[in-house]
């Protein structure tokens, strides 16, 4: 845990799969934990991100966490670039690695996987946001105000089904 959340701060990959499609993005929000009694990992994703729309369809991701400190490029082509643009996985050269339960797959290049299977998701309540969180990361999000109040983020509770690290 304490390799992941150091990762985590730093940035990881979570992807999504969905008709035939791959995408994977750049977070560094995440939660770990057990919640019902199993192991959980919990992203969060704008409602406006095609990866929220990938886990709407296929509410299945994997969480990649990469090994060494030379991940900068990538984690900032995919945390700037939309899957919905572009071909994330064939424009970085990653090399998609066939998961042990789900649907989607791991990736070679930021072995150490979690696969997950969302069991819950939940959109923020904005009212319930302390206003420091809202004024830093939410500036122009107000609940039912004008065509950005739909930017907020939904939770996805997604159980840990297997954990594992690629290996060469």
């Amino acid at each position: 845990m304490g390799e992941i959340f150091a990762r985590l701060r730093k940035g990881v990959l979570v992807t999504t799969s969905y008709a035939g499609k791959i995408n994977t993005m750049t977070i560094s929000w995440g939660a770990l934990g057990i919640d019902w009694g199993v192991p959980v990992f919990t992203t969060y994703v704008r409602e406006s991100r095609f990866t929220h729309m990938m886990l709407t369809e296929n509410p299945e991701f994997t969480v990649n966490i990469p090994l060494s400190d030379d991940a900068g490029k990538i984690l900032g082509f995919c945390g700037t670039k939309s899957g919905r643009d572009h071909d994330k996985i064939a424009e970085l050269g990653l090399t998609p690695v066939t998961p042990e339960v789900i649907s989607v797959p791991g990736l070679k290049e930021f072995p150490l996987t979690l696969e997950c299977r969302v069991v819950y998701r939940q959109n923020q309540d904005m009212d319930s946001i302390p206003s420091r969180f809202v004024d830093k990361f939410y500036p122009d999000v107000r609940s039912g105000e004008g065509a950005d109040a739909k930017d907020i983020h939904t939770a996805f509770y997604g159980e840990i089904v297997a954990a594992y690290i690629i290996e060469d």
